[in-house]
């Protein structure tokens, strides 16, 4: 068995009641960090970057092809397929970014609070609450961190540094991550 394919023993004693609790208000930045960790770390994200430029840039030389152009003409329209591809996918993150900001906007200000259980995070107007089995990864960044799962990584929760109460609460959550879930 591989490294990535065990996932960590969980330990939910009841002797230990260990959390961190963070409070922030979801900013739209947080959400394209998210976004640009989900492309980066996950195969998902990865394929996506690489798969819709390649279709765009194989159906267009295709196409050129069909029609007989020019070598130059079927150069100059792959070159301008792979961009518009790439504009395609940036564009995409960026709304996926704003759609994900826009759910949680809605919350108004979160208090999340991490423990062996899973995540509960409460807001102005809703609440919700992640048990692990949610969760499959995490990744750390200088500013956040994202929790991904599911087998395309179409579960993302998002918790800003900014937002923990004590410098203690970012090495609780480290800890509790590391426990739970697999690291980016």
């Amino acid at each position: 068995m591989s490294g990535n394919d065990a996932r960590p023993t969980r330990t939910q004693s009841a002797a230990r009641t260990e959390q961190a609790v963070f409070v922030y208000e979801p900013a739209l930045e947080d959400f394209r960090g998210a976004v640009r960790v989900r492309a980066r770390r996950t195969g998902a994200g990865r394929a996506e970057t690489v798969l819709v430029p390649l279709v765009t840039t194989s159906a267009i030389v295709a196409f050129a092809l069909f029609r007989g152009l020019l070598p130059a003409l079927v150069v100059v329209s792959a070159v301008l397929g792979l961009g518009a591809g790439a504009f395609g996918v940036a564009r995409g993150r960026r709304g996926m970014a704003r759609r994900l900001h826009a759910v949680m906007a809605a919350y108004g200000q979160c208090r999340t609070v991490v423990d062996e259980r899973g995540t509960a995070t409460t807001g102005r107007t809703m609440s919700y609450t992640g048990d692990w089995e949610l969760f499959t990864h995490f990744a750390e960044t200088p500013e956040l961190f994202v929790l991904l799962g599911g087998p395309r990584a179409s579960c993302v929760t998002v918790l800003p540094k900014r937002g923990a109460e004590g410098p203690a609460d970012v090495d609780r959550l480290r800890g509790i991550l590391g426990r739970n879930l697999l690291r980016l």
